[in-house]
């Protein structure tokens, strides 16, 4: 099992991440926030940011592994595209730090950090919260979605 996971719940405002340590099956919260770009950029410089970003926590933690939230049904068609290519930038990311990468939808990391896979988010924020000792709940919520994501692929 991988030591060190990144987790990443895409998005094109926000990205976030989630780094966990795995040791001897116990879970350790290294570190999680949320990459933001601005609305008044236009898309590629959105893209280009999430792409340094990413790379930039991928030098300084050296993940074994990266879990990626799959993009969840969308009733907006536009934004289930461009949430798509900020997916395709961590996946794209992943690929060129050498990293595999997994991908789980929001049913199954739902599923693995609650064992409900129609938990709402307060209830995943309290489970990653318990499962990774933390002192207070993980925020932004694009945060707390990617330690989940983390949490997901200890599992499989």
């Amino acid at each position: 099992m991988p030591n060190i996971i990144m987790g990443i719940d895409p998005g094109i405002a926000d990205t976030g991440f989630g780094l966990i340590r795995v040791i001897n099956n116990r879970l350790a919260c290294l570190d999680y926030g949320s990459i933001k770009t601005s609305s008044k950029l236009d898309l590629p410089d959105r893209l280009e940011i999430i792409n340094s970003e990413l790379t930039k926590l991928i030098k300084k933690y050296r993940p074994n592994l990266i879990a990626i939230e799959e993009l969840f049904f969308c009733n907006n068609a536009k934004t289930a595209l461009i949430v798509g290519q900020a997916r395709g930038v961590a996946v794209l990311t992943a690929k060129l730090n050498k990293i595999k990468s997994v991908e789980f939808t929001p049913y199954q990391v739902k599923q693995a950090v609650s064992t409900y896979g129609h938990a709402e988010k307060n209830q995943v924020q309290r489970m990653v919260k318990l499962i990774l000792n933390l002192k207070e709940l993980p925020r932004p919520d694009d945060a707390a979605d990617a330690l989940a994501v983390a949490i997901c692929a200890t599992n499989s």
